[in-house]
């Protein structure tokens, strides 16, 4: 049976000035006698001229493409191809000229079926590319740790304490620039990546980011995560307070993106009067989880407020809003500060469940009664095991005191534990 040639192909073969003969699709599939290889020469010219070329826009070519392969198939669908396994003459290469009938079919179904279907199922083939982030973590142990900023807050320029109007104890000699944290995580606890938080950067202008960025490469380092502090509410009644909120964490993924952080951690903000609200909160954060989507930054939600923030709480948006760029960060001691063991242990196991790429480690904190907690890191570490987390561990001590000789004993537990 004869194929006609459709509108969109005589247009291209005109263009190219080919003037092949419209033969049978036995023919041009098989290069059988008489056939001397033109149609199969202007099929495979075209396919490589409309797919693999800029001559031409792409929805263009995929057109063409999509056209030529229901020619194709038309064909085939009445056509029985023989058993001649003659050589075609030269189409663009001898490999070419080489392909068996069979190959030259696969070779046809694969190439414009794959086109085709890109262009007729876009959402397929968006979620193919983006199923879910795909951050590469290190696998030696010592490569896994981060330090957090956030215990070194008085030790870092700029920062004045919870009312914004204490200025920080320790000597300005003492004191480094935040640009300067990751070379001196780097100097002081060999460690070469960093969380930093928000409420100690000087700006987040986009020249002075690109100034901390190159600080971080030049000491070998990394940002790992931004530890963001939120003052908006995501499950507040008012729809104007949740936008604000979307607003704020969107711009610290712009941060992330800007440093080269695979992930942020946002604040879930409490509000006056309302109850936690699993659907308010889900609807705003599947929002900056889209927006974190299209930057390439996971979002993570930890256990830290033991209201708003309670991790079975937690656990339940992240179910809820079911998107693989909002994860868990398993916090090690926070949730002891208000509840006993056995509590702390299953919200820790059902965070790491839905834990991707970092979790805060520390060995205790002081409760609200001014109790000191204590976290045992051989159960946490196990828990963190088990459910098979791969991703950074940031040291972050918090109780009073000099961080320094803490924050280094934490280093290498750390390490012996992941090890």
């Amino acid at each position: 049976m004869d194929a006609a040639i459709p509108p969109a192909l005589k247009r291209a073969r005109k263009e190219r000035r080919v003037t092949p003969r419209p033969v049978s699709i036995d023919c041009w599939v098989d290069s059988g006698s008489g056939c001397g290889g033109t149609a199969e020469s202007f099929l495979f010219d075209i396919l490589f001229t409309q797919v693999f070329t800029q001559s031409r826009g792409y929805g263009e070519r995929l057109v063409s493409v999509i056209l030529l392969y229901g020619w194709a198939l038309d064909s085939l669908k009445s056509s029985k191809v023989g058993e001649r396994r003659k050589r075609t003459h030269h189409i663009f290469s001898d490999r070419l000229a080489r392909m068996k009938a069979t190959n030259r079919r696969e070779f046809l179904g694969q190439c414009a079926g794959a086109v085709a279907g890109a262009w007729v199922f876009p959402e397929l083939a968006r979620a193919a590319e983006s199923s879910g982030p795909s951050a590469k973590f290190p696998i030696a142990p010592r490569e896994r740790v981060s330090v957090a900023a956030y215990p070194f807050r008085d030790f870092i320029v700029g920062w004045k304490g919870w009312d914004g109007k204490s200025p920080s104890t320790v000597p300005a000699s003492q004191q480094m620039e935040l640009k300067d944290f990751a070379a001196h995580v780097v100097e002081k606890f060999n460690v070469h990546k960093i969380e930093p938080w928000s409420p100690v950067f000087p700006s987040t202008d986009p020249k002075y980011l690109e100034q901390f960025r190159a600080a971080v490469e030049k000491a070998g380092s990394a940002v790992v995560d931004i530890a963001v502090d939120a003052r908006h509410s995501q499950y507040a009644l008012d729809p104007i307070e949740r936008q604000k909120a979307v607003v704020s964490s969107n711009v610290w993924v712009d941060v992330g993106a800007a440093l080269g952080s695979p992930s942020i951690r946002t604040h879930v903000q409490g509000a006056k009067d309302v109850k936690p609200d699993v659907g308010r909160a889900a609807d705003t954060l599947a929002r900056v989880a889209e927006y974190g989507e299209k930057r390439n930054v996971v979002v993570h939600l930890e256990n830290d407020d033991p209201v708003s923030e309670d991790p079975f709480f937690i656990v339940q948006v992240i179910e809820k809003v079911n998107s693989p760029w909002l994860r868990a960060l398993p916090d090690f001691g926070n949730t002891l500060n208000t509840h006993d063991d056995d509590y702390n242990y299953r919200a820790i196991d059902a965070m790491f469940a839905h834990a991707y790429g970092i979790c805060h480690v520390k060995e205790g904190e002081v409760d609200e009664q001014g109790k000191p907690t204590h976290v045992d890191l051989a159960r946490t570490f196990a828990i963190l095991k088990k459910r098979g987390y791969k991703g950074y561990c940031s040291i972050e001590y918090d109780a009073p005191g000099d961080p320094y000789k803490p924050t280094a004993g934490l280093v290498e537990k750390t390490v012996q534990f992941l090890s």
